[in-house]
């Protein structure tokens, strides 16, 4: 069974960086998805960015186009989100998914989610 294990989280000031990791075993995510979800305190999850298995694309909601960065590396069996220029509404749990395929930037019907990861941007 596949189990993604989530790294990278933390606190940050306003304006500052950082680079969440999505850590696969017991399978290859090279045939996956892999999606990007948060959830803030008191509101519902939401698809962050997706980046696809066949062509490379990538995808991210609007509000973090421009700041974040979606990526993978299927020889590290590992998926990536690197955020920058972190504002305070970026505060939430983040969440990895692998699935079949991106719907946009929403990664539709996921099989497997990490255990979430907290980003907490506050000065």
């Amino acid at each position: 069974q596949l189990q993604l294990v989530e790294s990278g989280g933390g606190l940050v000031q306003p304006g500052g960086s950082l680079r969440l990791s999505c850590a696969a075993s017991g399978s290859l995510l090279d045939y996956y998805v892999i999606g990007w979800f948060r959830q803030a305190p008191g509101k519902e999850r939401e698809g962050v960015s997706c980046i696809s298995a066949s062509d490379g694309h990538t995808y991210y909601t609007d509000s973090v186009k421009g700041r974040f960065t979606i990526s993978r590396d299927n020889a590290k069996n590992t998926g990536y989100l690197q955020m920058n220029s972190l504002k305070p509404e970026d505060t939430a749990v983040y969440y990895c998914a692998v699935g079949p395929r991106c719907l946009g930037y929403v990664s539709h019907d996921p099989f497997y989610w990490g255990q979430g990861t907290q980003v907490t941007v506050s000065s």
